[in-house]
């Protein structure tokens, strides 16, 4: 099943590290068959709060293995400091559901 790294950004120190961790990042995801699905741009609060999120960075991955072996990655472990000396950001890993469900299928677990 797919799926996805999404970081809620509530900060950045844009500068020199993080202009490199972005000019460096796409050729981490590349081997695992990750793809930025959401990198910022426009957000409409429709409900709830919004407070402290500056920006929302959603990667998809073909399934959890990919993810994980990214984010273990040699590659991958050498940049992430570039990003978290200038990000304050909550990261999570969604799992994806099947082709097919729908919102009743929660109730079957």
């Amino acid at each position: 099943m797919t799926a996805y790294a999404l970081a809620l950004v509530h900060s950045v120190e844009f500068g020199p590290e993080i202009v490199e961790y972005l000019q460096r990042i796409d050729a981490t995801l590349d081997p695992f068959g990750g793809r930025f699905v959401v990198h910022g741009g426009n957000a409409e609060l429709l409900e709830g709060s919004w407070d402290d999120i500056r920006d929302v960075i959603l990667i998809e991955f073909p399934d959890d293995t990919n993810l994980r072996a990214w984010y273990a990655s040699p590659a991958y472990q050498e940049i992430l400091p570039l990003r978290t000396r200038n990000m304050n950001a909550t990261a999570v890993i969604l799992t994806g559901v099947p082709a097919g469900y729908r919102g009743v299928d929660s109730l079957d677990h």
